[in-house]
């Protein structure tokens, strides 16, 4: 933990420190990934194209490894450029760090070179402290907004830099804790109900929990807050679940991570504010499509922790809830230009997050979006058709694990179904598993060679280590952009989310539905279930599983493969079901043939 600004003593770095972006200009741009990490270049990129971007500044990779080769402390300089950029970022929006009449309020988040979702830290409404959250109530004109961002402060800054959380997976978080028992007390549901008076008291309950945990009061100075939040972003870089992230997809430990510090907008603050995430081609399918979800009144963690089933963006998706489209017309279509723009300037599918402050339009992030083998090959197929990449980039931009999904069977459409629940198909394929409700049960089980489905309320970066020996994800909370939606994609694994109807009783390992005839399914420890990715349903027993059928796009991206390759391809075949199958797969001919699996064939010896 680092809550104050130790500077080291040399660990001189080869690039300034700080890169700036903001206003329409910026220090970095897209081809410095390696340096400002995916988020910092994407936001210098994006500034310069002119899309509305909140001004901030970003802390490159080389300081972070120079941070761990000081032992945790800061290269020399640091700290005076961090408060240059600072003044700045306040100087652009008109307020200042730490007054309490007119406060300027910061995001601290991580960025590493490639997307690590939810593997490392952030927070938000960074500045907050009894006196700045009484001039934002003033300034603002509504102390319940004040109150919420500054609750919301605290509780992450508790979790992420003072280490206040539960302590396993299946314990209560304290400060959720405290806010359903607000909730209950005043008999509302939602957090949104909670008025100003009562999300006050939450922050002194909260507080109290901080000096209970750590012994040490919440910190009130800004400044501190600022390098104690930086210091937490530098420090998850080699958190245990960003470790097995790396380990997982081979990134190297020395890449280091960035971190961007950015003026906050806010989508807290009335019902005329939203966040959400879109996605500019449906991340499950490939198809042509916006794809994303929002929530009124709520802030960008909200969306990707899966804390809340949020609302579709465009009313012809079909999923429950008013559309962005429907509520904020002109919103959602400045997000669809800025959507349009990005995919063309980047050649790619980009997934984005962004915030509606009182009917504004700010783009907080832009990304290639992690997509499933399905939609990586449609995607690739139909950018060179539409003439954005050649063939050539696209064969390129193929990943060899992701086209092995393709291969996997799927649930026999013939079969008998007891369907007991539907979420949002959020990772498509079939997934068939024995239930369990943690990571550790997961890994626990699968080493004995049993297939698993893990069952959360929702999942957190800590259940990555379950969630990849999963057969597959059903979740309760969270939609197609919560986090166990998009990391489910990027493994390749069956994810159903936002299963409202499942009630988990983690206390008893069990879960119960009550379907619409009156009759109540529980599902204990160990029983098994198949969810369906692509429709949602949750299916009680093993449903049995086809083969699948190659889609039209496979053939022809392997058909520009094959014209470029040198090497032939051979199969090993020991039977005529295994050559006609490497047939169907575009093989020429057979490599080896062991005759002695025919000769022993049950209609032969």
């Amino acid at each position: 933990m680092t809550t104050t600004a130790p500077e080291g003593t040399t660990a001189a770095t080869n690039h300034p420190p700080v890169f700036r972006f903001g206003a329409g200009n910026a220090d970095g741009d897209a081809s410095m990934g390696n340096l400002l990490g995916g988020k910092g270049a994407g936001l210098a990129e994006m500034s310069s194209l002119g899309i509305p971007v909140p001004p901030g500044f970003t802390i490159t990779t080389e300081v972070c490894n120079a941070f761990y080769a000081l032992g945790r402390r800061y290269p020399d300089g640091l700290v005076e450029t961090v408060r240059e950029a600072v003044a700045e970022v306040g100087r652009l929006v008109g307020a200042g760090f730490g007054d309490a009449d007119n406060p300027l309020l910061v995001s601290v988040r991580s960025g590493a070179r490639v997307s690590m979702p939810g593997m490392m830290d952030t927070v938000l409404n960074l500045g907050l402290n009894d006196e700045t959250a009484e001039g934002l109530a003033r300034r603002s004109g509504s102390p319940r907004f004040a109150y919420d961002s500054y609750r919301r402060f605290v509780q992450m800054y508790g979790d992420v830099v003072l280490g206040v959380r539960a302590e396993s997976d299946t314990d209560e978080d304290p400060f959720e804790a405290l806010l359903e028992r607000k909730k209950h007390a005043r008999g509302v549901e939602l957090d949104t109900e909670l008025d100003a008076a009562a999300l006050r008291e939450l922050v002194t309950e909260f507080k109290a929990v901080i000096a209970s945990h750590t012994g040490l009061a919440f910190p009130d100075d800004p400044w501190e807050q600022l390098w104690g939040a930086i210091g937490a972003v530098f420090n998850s870089w080699e958190n245990p679940r960003a470790v097995v992230y790396r380990e997982l997809y081979g990134y190297p430990s020395d890449w280091g991570t960035a971190v961007n510090v950015q003026a906050m907008v806010f989508g807290n603050l009335g019902e005329d504010c939203a966040t959400g995430v879109v996605f500019t081609r449906d991340p499950a399918t490939g198809e042509r499509r916006l794809s994303g979800e929002y929530l009124i009144n709520a802030q960008g963690e909200d969306v990707v922790a899966g804390i809340r089933t949020p609302q579709p963006l465009l009313a012809s998706s079909g999923a429950a809830g008013d559309s962005l489209e429907e509520l904020m017309p002109e919103a959602q279509r400045e997000l669809a230009e800025a959507c349009e723009r990005l995919e063309r300037h980047f050649r790619d599918m980009q997934d984005i997050e962004f915030t509606v402050q009182q009917g504004r339009l700010w783009v907080l992030q832009t990304r290639s979006g992690k997509r499933t083998g399905q939609a990586m090959v449609k995607i690739a197929v139909d950018l060179v058709d539409e003439g954005l990449i050649n063939e050539d980039e696209a064969v390129a931009r193929q990943e060899a694990e992701k086209l092995d999904e393709l291969l996997h069977p799927t649930f026999d459409p013939a079969a008998e179904r007891l369907v007991i629940a539907t979420g949002l198909g959020a990772s498509p394929g079939a997934a068939v598993g024995r239930v369990v409700f943690s990571a550790e049960q997961a890994a626990e089980w699968a080493d004995r060679g049993e297939e698993v489905v893990l069952v959360r309320i929702e999942t957190s970066p800590e259940d990555l280590a379950g969630m990849q020996v999963a057969q597959g994800i059903l979740t309760a909370r969270g939609g197609a952009t919560s986090h166990a939606a998009v990391v489910a994609r990027g493994m390749g694994k069956c994810c159903v989310a936002g299963c409202g109807a499942l009630a988990i009783d983690y206390a008893r390992e069990r879960f119960s539905v009550e379907t619409p005839g009156g009759v109540t399914h529980t599902v204990n420890l160990g029983d098994t279930i198949s969810i369906d990715g692509t429709s949602g349903e949750v299916l009680l027993g093993a449903v049995p599983l086809v083969e699948p059928s190659l889609p039209d796009e496979y053939r022809r991206l392997m058909g520009w493969a094959d014209s470029r390759r040198r090497l032939g391809v051979r199969a090993n075949a020991d039977t005529p079901e295994d050559a006609a199958g490497a047939r169907a797969f575009g093989a020429e001919g057979i490599g080896l043939c062991r005759t002695e699996h025919m000769f022993f064939g049950e209609d032969r010896i």
